[in-house]
């Protein structure tokens, strides 16, 4: 179940999937043709959690041809045909190409985000509408990979949905089992994707809480205030057993942050939700980490920012060029309610950084609407635009959908705003065209169309 992929650096791919029962070497045969699988790999890595129903298995491939097609298969595995996967392209490549990135997305269907809600909630899809996870299938087809820089499947919400009639009830103590039926329904239903494309994972505030330990139902003036997570539900346990991310590659720690290469682009999954460094454990805004009561995940100091300081200053930028961050929490936004939303405390430790390294573009999710922001540094407006600035561009979308609907925009938006919608469900489309070019669009998942585009111009001294 679950297969899913992740790049293991220039010439890796770590192959992951789940089962009921630990593996004692989990494998994987491989090859250039789907009837000719006559190279294997194996792991001792078959690892659960307390109240997990299932295994998660790991194996890394390596040595493989960068940019080249691969057929693949699971040792014990029941489908009748090989899974395919295409490993990145060569470091420097300059041949266009495009990735798909979402945030905030959750379960889709009848336990999730479908044409039908429940008592209290708001924005269902309309009659017709595709969810983002069809959209990514359809309109992203052509895309390398998909990026979610946080809040994954959402499985946290069950009480919510329980409360607003949603879902049938049940008991406190058995709700970690919905937890966990959640939580493998939006795995299996990115099986489409996953098991053909990268998927590149980072870590948002609903891997780490019960976000129901705070739930209120006002029609029924019933408040929720006590934790109600079970173990494995807190502290990124789930997050950090399902997914394997290429931290070993590149330096960094677990799936929390890491780095990797492909083309002329170099990308780096960023942590808003832990060790932020300068004394600063979680974000400032609230329902930041000091309610979250995770990590730290590593025990030197200013951990992150060390190595996020390493990984920028070592990046060639004639091979490649396009330096892309992702984290979970924004911090120029216009969003429901600013105080609550503004991570002042991530933009304090992070965005120096990327203002000394000249990141191109920031991308990150958590408010549940879209907004392209211009270049921007220190609150002050790049007076070039996206035409050559020397500020890093900033984009929020956490649009993609989950049972809880979009948030609000207030207006007027910030000056700095360029667009702004908080009425549809969709992703954000990356195409690379060269070196100096750059396209991003935000794609409508309820018909593909592109609600907004705009290309970054930026001029190469190399």
């Amino acid at each position: 179940m679950q297969m899913r992929l992740a790049y293991a650096g220039d010439q890796g791919m770590m192959v992951s999937w789940n089962t009921f029962s630990k593996l004692d070497t989990p494998s994987v045969r491989y090859g250039r043709h789907p009837n000719k699988l006559d190279k294997s790999a194996h792991s001792d890595i078959s690892v659960t959690y307390p109240t997990s129903t299932t295994y998660n298995n790991h194996v890394k491939i390596t040595g493989l041809k960068p940019d080249t097609l691969y057929y693949y298969q699971p040792f014990g595995s029941n489908a009748t045909t090989p899974y395919t996967f295409k490993t990145s392209r060569p470091i420097g490549d300059e041949t266009p190409y495009s990735v798909a990135v979402v945030v905030d997305m959750g379960l889709m269907g009848k336990d999730g985000l479908s044409t039908s809600v429940g008592k209290g909630a708001a924005n269902p899809l309309g009659p017709g509408d595709k969810n983002t996870q069809q959209s990514l299938q359809a309109q992203g087809a052509d895309t390398d990979f998909l990026w979610h820089p946080g809040d994954i499947a959402y499985a946290d919400y069950w009480l919510k949905e329980e409360i607003q009639g949603y879902l049938p009830n049940t008991t406190i103590a058995d709700g970690y089992e919905v937890y966990e039926s959640l939580l493998n329904q939006y795995y299996d239903e990115l099986v489409p994707i996953t098991s053909k494309k990268p998927y590149m994972v980072g870590p948002g505030n609903h891997e780490a809480n019960c976000d129901n330990g705070g739930t209120t139902d006002k029609a029924h003036n019933i408040s929720y205030t006590v934790s109600i997570c079970a173990p494995g539900q807190t502290n990124f346990t789930g997050f950090r057993n399902h997914f394997r991310m290429p931290s070993a590659e590149s330096g960094g720690v677990e799936n929390f942050w890491y780095s990797f290469d492909n083309g002329m682009v170099h990308y780096i999954q960023f942590d808003t939700e832990t060790d932020l460094g300068h004394g600063l454990t979680g974000p400032d805004e609230v329902g930041g980490s000091e309610d979250e009561d995770s990590g730290p995940f590593s025990q030197i100091k200013d951990a992150q920012l060390k190595w996020l300081e390493g990984d920028l200053a070592s990046v060639d930028r004639r091979k490649t060029p396009w330096v892309v961050v992702g984290g979970h929490r924004p911090w120029y936004i216009s969003g429901q309610n600013e105080s609550s939303t503004v991570c002042l405390d991530c933009q304090s430790v992070f965005e120096p950084y990327f203002i000394k390294y000249d990141v191109d573009l920031v991308l990150s999710g958590h408010v549940h609407l879209y907004e392209r922001n211009v270049p921007i540094a220190n609150y002050v407006a790049d007076p070039n635009g996206l035409n050559n600035p020397k500020a890093p561009w900033y984009i929020t979308n956490g649009a993609a959908g989950h049972y809880d609907g979009l948030d609000s925009l207030v207006y007027p938006l910030q000056p700095y705003s360029a667009v702004a919608f908080d009425d549809a469900y969709g992703w954000s489309r990356l195409t690379f065209h060269n070196k100096t070019h750059l396209t991003h669009e935000f794609v409508a998942s309820r018909n593909g169309s592109v609600l907004d585009s705009a290309t970054l111009y930026k001029e190469r001294k190399h």
